[in-house]
């Protein structure tokens, strides 16, 4: 029987503060036949969910209730799942994402949060970034979440470093049950979406001898676009933000033909407006082309820019079909076979701004300098569209009559779009039962995760390109209008068209484990239990570029992208113990050994204590350590020179920089190592009243990073001997950024997690009360030099300089909550949810201003009938008073402007309907 305060947890873990998750976990042990259940964060099974791990859970229903249209829009709502170190979808236009969507506990990373499907793990995402695609495990098939948030590397080894994220899927039904849902703005443009599903059980009764469950489900998003918002359709903004992108016709500077790499005539410009500007912009007719004037170079000289904003995505398309079961054969009483399958295919496709183009972006280009091609687009002396007089007229009569390198926003092949489609497909069968009144389980699994990109629209050879516009007899026009080519030179530049493969990728995990757990000896508080176990698995991952991308030729993809076929294999020991000291204090220890064929061994322990002096009191804290293996990408990606992300120089105040960049993996690379603790209460003063709240601090050190473009180039200019051999000067102008993963630093974290929930019953009608918060309270960071960033509330340091690793995107919020109010009526139910985010400082404007995002309230309504038997209808509206974002100026690398990607819904308000139909 379950004490009150178990129930109180049950319900605190629970967002909206109802019994549904008390009785799905009270249904998983009765269908054990074991009466006992395993709760994440612990081997041993028990009796009940009392443990001293904070574990927050998110029951069906309450999926159901968020309205939420993908995985990593549902587990946004999730106050401890910062965004930052996750990756959105939003996030694939302009970055080589693939279509991957990740989560991140405590803003610590999508690394270090290890997600699990059925308690094991998922193939990590194909394009070698060693994190899971959220996006892949269907809506429709979970039945609950469980999300510890605590270390837990001793448990289940490498990344679990800031927590755990399981998704349970369904395993015990009966009958035939049919969903289907359609949601959309109410606001023009696209953001539509559609989802339908059907699951089927037998024999979830206990005494079934056989049962199983299929589930299929189909999700549908249509793409939102940047000119469908009015705070997103232009890059122009100020003071706070103007755009600066690539521009057509700007000249870069005099050039000698055929002389690469000794091409350059000193003075060469680097900024997107290079030094000697732009006709067009003297004459004020940058709009020809579909430019602005952007203002003077460093030279005085006018200049046109590209505002990207109207061509960019803000939400993608997106296509998810799945198929999970799993069946299980009851041999004897003791003796159990059971197997699990998950399948899932996605496709997104992200279409933005055509390419650019200029010398720098193709210096890199092995085809194109190993065929002899001038990497600067050349215009002649000979051309009739050179520029004789703007040349003399602006006093750069040093030019006139040489060649000039000429930039370009290269409008000829159209938007850019990219197709990736990505499969996820696991197997898991095994045994479980009772043997010497002992629990056992031993298991094989095999899982995999399919990638394949491709570029439909959008994109072209550099090396083709630029010898068709070099060649003198074409006479290239960069002043044509609509900066496109027409007449015989147009029908050339076809043959350079790519459309094809990217990126194909296979990532590999096999795995045999085998636990035994059970009562050991009986203690002076009770029955002291164990577990202990063994581990072996194999990964594997195969990314193959494909030529055009290897060779960093086709303009828009970042430079060349380089191959890995890598193996490991990791065997794992691990053992636990629960001895109850007395009746009111537990006591947990686990330790678990890693050892990896390729960067050593591990080993990590915790241990727990819970003290429940009353039943409606419980105290509980923990102490443990944690690690993170470097992935196989991360030790043997080969380093290889591209382009790097835009940056601003502080030394010469040239913006939107993008130069040579040398990129790749790191074979030294050791494993990072943390330490983490956490101590907290529940109590349930009250009946049907529980609050709680958990203090945690995490320490991680010798961090995996990678630093970006920016960090490299402001800790060089400002003297930090950790960066001298990073950068290369050409004269005092930026030339070439290593960023090169390493073990870098250190951070500690800390905060506390809240929680509270009530239910008051008025007659026959129920009121609950749910509120789940985070408060950040220190999220310090060190580089390599030792430079400390102190990252909660600021994406930004003092001088305007961006905080450590925010490259990756996001900001470290320093509150976070969701609170839920539901009033139930009969078969009505009625539940407002509020999304708080507070207060935080985003980048400098343009007079170099602190600019800050307000705090953030977005309320949702849904509404839930049961009163026809066997149909649950509902329907709902997120961001109900279509809540507008905050003016946003980004320091990292985001096509879109106007909002913060990580924090704020473009779609606005969200209008949903969705229904259930179970046949008995």
């Amino acid at each position: 029987k379950k004490t009150v305060v178990v129930r109180a947890l049950l319900t605190a873990f629970c967002g909206t503060a109802t019994l549904m998750v008390a009785n799905d976990v009270a249904a998983q042990a009765a269908s054990t036949g074991l009466q006992r259940v395993e709760i994440t964060g612990s081997s041993i099974r028990r009796v009940d969910a009392e443990t001293a791990l904070p574990v927050q859970v998110i029951s069906k229903e309450e999926i159901v209730r968020t309205g939420a249209t993908s995985t990593e829009e549902l587990l946004n709502s999730i106050s401890s799942l910062s965004s930052s170190g996750a990756t959105a979808n939003a996030t694939g236009a302009g970055t080589a994402t693939y279509g991957l969507a990740t989560i991140s506990l405590r803003g610590l990373g999508e690394e270090r949060t290890l997600v699990l499907v059925n308690g094991r793990r998922l193939a990590t995402y194909a394009n070698g970034t060693g994190a899971v695609n959220v996006n892949v495990i269907p809506l429709a098939a979970i039945e609950r979440i469980e999300v510890l948030k605590d270390g837990a590397s001793a448990v289940y080894g490498s990344d679990a470093v800031a927590g755990v994220v399981n998704f349970i899927l369904a395993r015990k039904f009966q009958g035939v049950e049919v969903s289907a849902g359609a949601g959309t703005p109410t606001r023009s443009g696209g953001g539509k979406n559609q989802k339908a599903s059907i699951t089927a059980g037998f024999g979830s009764a206990d005494d079934a001898r056989l049962s199983g469950v299929v589930s299929a489900s189909y999700e549908k998003e249509k793409a939102l676009f940047a000119k469908d918002r009015s705070f997103s359709k232009t890059g122009i903004n100020p003071p706070f933000y103007t755009a600066g992108a690539t521009g057509q016709g700007n000249i870069e500077g005099a050039v000698i033909p055929g002389a690469f790499p000794n091409d350059r005539v000193a003075p060469f410009g680097n900024s997107p407006g290079t030094g000697y500007g732009n006709p067009l912009a003297a004459a004020k007719n940058c709009a020809q082309i579909q430019m602005f004037e952007a203002g003077k170079t460093n030279k005085g000289a006018p200049f046109c820019a590209f505002d990207s904003n109207a061509f960019v995505g803000l939400v993608p398309d997106r296509e998810l079909f799945n198929l999970s079961g799993n069946l299980s054969f009851k041999l004897s009483p003791d003796i159990e076979l059971f197997g699990d399958g998950l399948y899932s295919k996605s496709t997104v496709v992200q279409t933005y701004q055509p390419s650019p183009l200029r010398r720098s972006f193709a210096v890199g280009n092995s085809r194109l300098t190993g065929s002899k091609v001038d990497p600067s687009l050349i215009l002649y002396p000979s051309n009739p569209n050179y520029p004789t007089a703007y040349l003399n007229q602006q006093g750069f009569t040093s030019l006139v009559g040489k060649p000039l390198a000429i930039t370009s926003r290269v409008f000829d092949f159209g938007p850019r779009s990219n197709s990736d489609e990505s499969e996820q497909a696991r197997f898991v069968v095994g045994a479980r039962g009772t043997v010497a009144k002992q629990d056992y389980e031993v298991a094989a699994a095999t899982n995999q995760n399919r990638l394949s990109g491709s570029v439909p629209t959008g994109y072209f050879s550099v090396t083709d390109y630029n010898k068709i516009i070099n060649d003198p007899a074409n006479n290239w026009n960069p002043y044509a209008p609509g900066g496109i080519q027409s007449g015989p030179l147009a029908d050339k530049l076809q043959s350079a068209k790519y459309t094809g493969a990217t990126l194909t990728g296979k990532s590999t995990t096999d795995s045999v484990d085998g636990r035994l757990s059970g009562d050991i000896f009986m203690a002076p508080g009770g029955q002291a239990q164990y577990a202990a176990g063994l581990q072996f698995r194999r990964d594997k991952l195969d990314r193959s570029p494909s030529p055009a991308l290897l060779s960093g030729d086709i303009a828009g993809l970042g430079g060349a992208a380089a191959p890995v076929d890598r193996s490991r294999t990791v065997s794992s020991a691990f053992t636990e113990l629960n001895i109850p000291v007395t009746k009111q204090i537990e006591v947990n220890a686990s330790v678990r050994g890693d050892r990896y064929n390729d960067v050593g061994n591990s080993t990590s322990y915790k241990t727990s204590a819970r003290w429940q002096p009353n039943s409606s009191v419980l105290i509980r804290g923990s102490l443990g350590t944690g690690f993170r293996a470097p992935t196989l990408a991360d030790l043997w990606l080969p380093q290889i020179l591209g382009t790097t992300a835009q940056f601003n120089d502080p030394a010469t105040g040239q913006t939107n920089l993008q130069v040579n960049g040398i990129t790749g993996g790191n074979p030294d690379l050791k494993p990072e190592r943390s330490k983490q603790a956490s101590v907290g209460f529940v109590i349930s003063p009250v009946k049907n009243f529980t609050v709680g709240m958990d203090y945690f601090n995490i320490r991680v050190r010798d961090i995996l990073a990678t630093p970006s473009a920016q960090e490299v180039v402001s800790r060089f200019r400002a003297g930090d001997s950790a960066y001298s051999n990073l950068v290369v000067l050409s004269g005092n102008e930026v030339d070439t950024v290593k960023t090169i993963l390493a073990n870098t630093g250190s951070a500690k974290v800390a905060g506390f997690d809240l929680f509270a929930a009530y239910r008051h019953n008025i007659g026959e009608n129920r009121l609950d009360f749910g509120l789940n918060g985070t408060y950040m309270s220190k999220y310090d960071q060190t580089s390599p030099g030792g430079a400390l960033s102190k990252k909660v509330g600021t994406l930004v340091e003092a001088d305007g300089t961006p905080v450590i690793g925010a490259d990756n995107g996001g900001v470290i919020l320093r509150w976070k909550h969701a609170f839920t109010a539901a009033w139930t009526v009969g078969n009505w139910t009625t539940a407002l949810t509020q999304k708080y985010t507070s207060r935080y400082e985003a980048g400098h404007d343009l007079n170099d201003e602190p600019t800050f995002v307000r705090a953030q309230s977005i309320y949702d309504v849904n509404v839930t009938f049961k009163g026809v038997k066997n149909l649950t209808l509902g329907a709902g509206v997120k961001n109900v008073f279509d809540k507008q974002p905050s003016t946003f100026v980004p320091v990292s690398n985001q096509f879109q402007a106007g909002y913060d990607i990580t924090q704020y819904d473009p779609r606005g308000r969200f209008a949903y309907v969705n229904a259930t139909y179970r046949f008995r």
